[in-house]
């Protein structure tokens, strides 16, 4: 039997050359690698700056303000690090929370003193809610054949 290798093969990779932190979020069927690097504060998803990647679903500025930088309003670093994603799957609301995790996720570990107000904000938590499986007799997951007693 062959030693352990160092490095697992599913292990996560460490940021690339210029990247202090690297960090997944995951909510539905989306996925988000986030990559974070000290720089101005522009964020950059799939190659497109976030602004213009979102703007396809629909979401105005207001909401994208709230939701997308709330965990670096809530760490007082707005404006402080670039960040590099590349997200797949879902759809608008289940990326720009996995996003939101991974960015949460890769301030703590670049700075672990974040951890506190950033998980009393809920940030750091996973929403492990999925999609409920079709039955079978049943039109969708949970709706039944209308009931007829004639």
């Amino acid at each position: 039997m062959s030693p352990l290798p160092e490095v697992m093969e599913n292990a996560v990779p460490a940021a690339p050359a210029g990247w202090l932190a690297h960090a997944v979020g995951k909510r539905k069927e989306a996925i988000a690698r986030v990559f974070l690097r000290s720089g101005s504060g522009k964020i950059w998803v799939n190659g497109r700056p976030a602004e213009e990647y979102f703007r396809a679903f629909a979401f105005t500025q207001d909401y994208l303000n709230r939701h997308l930088l709330s965990p670096f309003y809530i760490t007082g670093t707005l404006g402080r690090y670039d960040v590099r994603a590349k997200i797949e799957g879902g759809g608008a609301t289940g990326q720009l929370e996995a996003l939101r995790l991974g960015i949460a996720r890769a301030l703590v570990s670049l700075v672990p003193e974040f951890k506190k107000p950033l998980k009393d904000a809920g940030l750091l938590t996973r929403d492990a809610r999925e999609v409920e499986r079709k039955k079978y007799g049943h039109r969708k997951a949970r709706k039944k054949e209308q009931y007829s007693k004639r």
